[in-house]
Formats: C-alpha cells, sequence, structure tokens
C-alpha cells in the first residue's frame, strides 16, 4: 500500500537550487553503480528526478554488474583515468576504498570545497558510522543501507498448523522449523548472504567480536576472531538444521529469495531490502520479523550492522562537475527523497527526518514489519563489536567463509573446524593487504 506521493517538480526545482551556493557551469556526471531488476528502476527514477528538476547537470546512471564487479571496474577505470564521478561500493569495500590513495574525494572535503549546503548530524549514525573517519568525518555517502530480518510465509505456517507469536529467539525458530518438517514441508528455512546475516550480523547482534581491533576500525593489524563460542554454537546448530532437513541450503548470494518468493521455503533470513522483492513477487501473507538471537548469550541482543553500499566520489574531476556531484548527493539526502527510498525498497533512512516523515505518513502502520530494521539498528548504541567491519579483502574473506560454511551444510566439517580455518585463511589476507597498504 503507499501512502505518499512525490514533491511536484516545481518544489524539487525549488528544493535543489538552494543545495549549492557556488554558481555553476553545465556539467554531465557519471554514476556507476550495481543495482539490478526492480532497484534498478527505482535509482533510475531517482536520476530522472534528479535531471528533471534543474538544468545545470546532467547525471547519467550506468549498472556496471554486481558489487564486485562494479569495484572492480571503478579500480581499473582510474588506473586508466576514465574513472566515473561518482562509484557506488559495497559496505565490504569501505577499507579498499580508504586505502586507494589519490583515487577518492571524501564527502566532507567535497562539500566544503565546493560550498555545499552539508549537515553531517541529520545522518542516522547507526548508518554513517561505517562510513566515517575516527573524527566523525563522511568519507561517502550511505546509499543503500539494509540490515537483516526474517521474513516469514504465513500461508505455509498456517497449513502446517503451526500458531505461534513471531519468533524473537533461534530457540523460537527451531520449533516452527520443526513443526514444519513434521509437516511435510521440504524447505522450511533458507537464507541470503549466509557470511553477512549468520556471521557478520549475528557477531554484533550478540555483542561478540568478529575481528580484534574493534573489528578493524582500530587498526589494519587486526586478526579474525568469529570462531568464538557463540559463532560455533549457532554456525552448529545450523549444520544440524541441514542434516536434517530443516535449513535448505540456496547460494552465496540471493539466490534463495526466488525459493521464499514461490512459497518453496518457509523461513527466509534476507536483507530487509528484500521487501521490495517479496511484496513484488510473493503472494502469499507474509510477516517481518527481526533478527532472532540466543538469549542465554549476555548483551544479546545488541544492534546488527549495515550491509548494501555507499557512494564514493572519485578524484580527477573538474570543479564544475564536483558541483554537480554536491547538488546531487544533497538532493539524494532530502527527506521526501529518502523517505520514497525507503519505503519503496526496504532499505533504511539515512536520515532521522525521512524516518520520522515516513512514520508521519501512516506507512508502517499500513506495512507492519517495515520499521523493524531501523529500530533493530538503532535501538542501541552501536559498541566496539557492533559498530560495523572494517577490514581489508574483505571480499575474498567473505569468500573463504562462503567455502567453509558449505562444508559445514554438507556434513563434511564441524562448525569448530571451518570457523578455525576460515580464521586462519583470512588471517592471510589481512596480513597481505597491511603490507600493501604499508607501501
Amino acid at each position: 500500500m503507499r501512502v505518499r506521493t512525490s514533491l511536484p517538480a516545481a518544489a524539487i526545482a525549488t528544493l535543489v537550487s538552494t543545495l549549492a551556493v557556488a554558481p555553476a557551469q553545465s556539467a554531465e556526471i557519471e554514476f556507476w553503480h550495481a543495482m539490478s531488476n526492480r532497484l534498478n528502476e527505482l535509482l533510475d527514477e531517482q536520476v530522472a528526478k534528479f535531471n528533471a528538476s534543474q538544468d545545470e547537470h546532467t547525471v547519467v546512471a550506468t549498472n556496471k554488474g554486481n558489487y564486485s564487479e562494479t569495484l572492480n571496474a571503478g579500480i581499473a577505470a582510474f588506473r586508466a583515468g576514465e574513472q566515473p564521478a561518482i562509484l557506488q561500493v559495497f559496505e565490504v569495500g569501505t577499507a579498499t576504498m580508504m586505502n586507494a590513495a589519490g583515487a577518492i574525494n571524501p564527502v566532507y572535503e567535497l562539500m566544503e570545497n565546493t560550498g555545499a549546503d552539508f549537515d553531517p548530524s541529520i545522518y542516522l549514525e547507526a548508518v554513517t558510522g561505517y562510513y566515517t573517519t575516527t573524527d566523525g568525518e563522511m568519507l561517502s555517502l550511505p546509499y543503500n543501507s539494509s540490515t537483516p530480518v526474517l521474513y516469514i510465509n504465513n500461508e505455509a505456517l498456517e497449513e502446517a498448523g503451526i500458531d505461534a507469536d513471531l519468533p524473537t529467539t533461534w530457540a523460537d525458530v527451531d520449533a516452527i522449523l520443526t513443526a514444519l518438517k513434521d509437516a511435510g514441508h521440504e524447505c522450511p528455512m533458507t537464507t541470503a548472504w549466509q557470511s553477512w546475516i549468520h556471521l557478520e550480523n549475528f557477531s554484533a547482534y550478540h555483542n561478540v567480536p568478529f575481528a580484534t581491533q574493534a573489528n578493524g576500525f582500530g587498526g589494519l593489524d587486526t586478526e579474525l576472531a568469529f570462531n568464538g563460542e557463540a559463532q560455533i554454537k549457532h554456525i552448529d546448530t545450523m549444520g544440524a538444521w541441514a542434516q536434517d532437513g530443516k535449513f535448505s541450503y540456496s547460494g552465496r548470494r540471493n539466490e534463495g529469495g526466488s525459493r521464499f518468493h514461490s512459497g518453496e521455503c518457509a523461513l527466509f533470513t534476507e536483507s530487509s531490502a528484500g521487501y521490495a522483492g517479496v511484496k513484488a513477487n510473493a503472494e502469499f501473507d507474509f510477516s517481518i520479523a527481526a533478527l532472532p538471537y540466543y538469549d542465554d548469550v549476555e548483551g544479546a541482543p545488541q544492534n546488527t550492522i549495515i550491509g548494501g553500499a555507499s557512494l564514493w566520489v572519485m578524484e580527477g574531476k573538474s570543479e564544475d562537475e564536483y558541483l554537480a556531484v554536491a547538488a546531487f548527493l544533497n538532493f539524494l539526502s532530502t527527506p521526501d527523497i529518502q523517505a520514497q527510498w525507503h519505503q519503496d525498497t526496504g532499505y533504511l533512512p539515512i536520515t532521522m527526518e525521512a524516518y520520522e516523515l515516513t512514520r508521519r505518513e501512516g506507512f508502517y502502520d499500513a506495512n507492519p514489519g517495515t520499521d523493524i530494521a531501523i529500530i533493530q539498528m538503532t535501538g542501541k548504541a552501536p559498541t566496539d563489536d557492533s559498530k560495523g567491519l572494517r577490514l581489508g579483502n574483505f571480499d575474498q574473506i567473505r569468500g573463504i567463509i562462503d567455502e567453509e560454511l558449505e562444508a559445514v551444510w554438507a556434513g563434511d566439517k564441524s562448525a569448530e573446524e571451518a570457523l578455525g580455518s576460515a580464521v586462519e585463511r583470512g588471517n592471510e589476507l589481512l596480513r597481505r593487504f597491511e603490507r600493501a597498504a604499508g607501501n
């Protein structure tokens, strides 16, 4: 149900005209991104609105593949002197971008140098903390930020004779999965993004370290630590579910989405941004629950961390191009644009004003569960173990984690063996990144 409307074009034009105080010549800027399918359509709508709202600047948005492919395309383009003005980079690429000497123009410097009206205090700390310096200066603009939640096919539970409240703990989930299996359901649960949800966010939500040095925020000499007692317990539990037919592995990315949308799988741990796909494709009544936790782990639940991506401004552009970039980034931060993006996609609003606008318009009342991601992220002040992750070579480390988790689901390794191996192998990549950054 849609309860909001877009600002008229004239109103947007008036708004955007105030975003940069310095005069500008006409500029066309390139924006490379990784959004696909419905998200690509919604991104294109944003760009079209900005282009129509003023006659000074033009943004040209181009999809460059998935997140890894987009980051690699941006790096290759910079080396060739053909980089875009704006590059969308997923959160695990943050350390790579921070250490790319001479490649980026930090957002806080861009806004200051262009004279743009920029107030960093309007952004949600739980979102921006991932993309700021230790002094709180914004390096990149959060664009699509999400956090994991649990989607539930209510009709599947009803058909299995399950009458239960929304689960809050993994013990609650286990009881539901057992009942589904006993009722003959062939896929009680699947997941997307297994490392991000079941290790990275699991660790933050239980306030246990994923890595030392405040998960990498404290320095490059960090070591992985996700083979602790709590993580081993959870992966061991999921491994047992896999062997019992209560958890069905779908793949490393979001291959499980189609299985949940079709009704094949009853429970689905996925990004809050999966809301757009579930709402568009599921032909059944569904609920959204917070990510479950173990209530015997002290401090749980803490807060989850974000996934998604931010927008990095690349070096090597003209003054007029940077004026265009500043205007576009400010446009994306306006309450109406942010609220619509949040409501359409399930991504978090990056400002409190956009969240309050969505609440006042009744969106959360009309779409129960769509505020869970925000509550889950902001209910508690982040700790060193729940602020986020800033690790070098993290995309490759995730590949190692995926490989080791697959061995657990197949019954080839215990959780302790797999996580110990992933930590050992991942630490080798961290040392390689540290050496490269030191040069």
